[in-house]
């Protein structure tokens, strides 16, 4: 989503929501030690080793009471209006009405029309609890749809502050415009190969399907030197430090974890007639893996 910013134990269940440690090797105790790890899965759905050997690091598994607030040792709002950097129409709030969990283990990001036709939608943060650097990345969404609408999944590099954007970097792992239900995109986004420019990969299902119609997994692999996006556990495109030539490769640092459901925008267009409201991104899980 470029932007213009300055800014466990499979057998036995535990708290998901408690914040926990995994497994922390020396290779990611730098990254865990100056960041907050998120909430670990203790249940059936998450091991903390998968079969390619990976360990789970850090996740969200969203389990609480419908209506309640997602965990705010995780996550943190992004909030207000002013386009974004990409002429967005909607005002980012951290109300209910706009981020809940639904009591069913998913999080809803709800964009609204409100009753003087502006709109509401939410846009959650690990800037300031959590870090990754390196490693699988994944979510479980099922995105929303429509003209004008705008779900993502996404990182930025947690030094935005000091250096801005590109410089800090942007990992898109998911992004869908409404107009194309049935394609997905991933791009990175640095000096050099922002917006337009920035070094992308689609995905986009057969026979006219729509990625708002079910689940899908959507992560990136990410070691030093490259990035590769996946969809369902099927990689769909390696970039690496050749692909930007001489402009920086800015991606083997710390970066945090967005979800947002924008509306409106220069890449989706305005919603029209055809749009309804309220949209809904659900988001089952958020996990990171660290390669073993």
């Amino acid at each position: 989503m470029p932007h213009d910013r300055t800014p466990h134990d499979a057998a036995r269940a535990v708290d998901r929501r408690r914040f926990l440690t995994l497994g922390l090797g020396s290779a990611a105790a730098a990254t865990a030690a100056a960041s907050t790890v998120l909430s670990a899965d203790g249940g059936a759905r998450a091991a903390t080793t998968s079969t390619s050997g990976a360990v789970l690091l850090a996740a969200d598994e969203f389990d609480g009471a419908a209506g309640s607030a997602p965990n705010p040792g995780i996550w943190r709002f992004d909030t207000g209006a002013g386009g974004w950097g990409n002429a967005e129409l909607q005002t980012y709030t951290d109300s209910r009405r706009n981020s809940a969990l639904d009591g069913v283990g998913n999080l809803t990001i709800t964009a609204r029309r409100e009753a003087d036709g502006t709109y509401t939608s939410a846009r959650l943060k690990t800037e300031g609890t959590f870090t990754a650097q390196y490693g699988r990345i994944e979510a479980r969404i099922r995105i929303p749809r429509g003209q004008g609408i705008w779900p993502a999944f996404w990182m930025l590099g947690a030094d935005i502050g000091q250096v801005g954007w590109p410089a800090c970097g942007e990992i898109d792992v998911m992004e869908n415009v409404g107009y194309e239900p049935g394609t997905v995109h991933g791009t990175v986004h640095g000096p050099g190969y922002s917006g337009a420019n920035g070094l992308s990969a689609a995905a986009t299902l057969p026979n006219g399907a729509a990625w708002a119609d079910a689940f899908h997994v959507f992560g990136v692999d990410w070691r030093p030197g490259s990035v590769t996006w996946t969809v369902d556990g099927v990689a769909q495109r390696t970039v690496t430090r050749a692909d930007v030539g001489s402009s920086p490769w800015v991606f083997d640092k710390p970066f945090f974890v967005l979800l947002n459901v924008a509306v409106g925008g220069t890449w989706p267009g305005s919603p029209d007639a055809t749009t309804r409201f309220p949209q809904q991104m659900l988001v089952d899980w958020v996990r990171v893996w660290q390669q073993s």
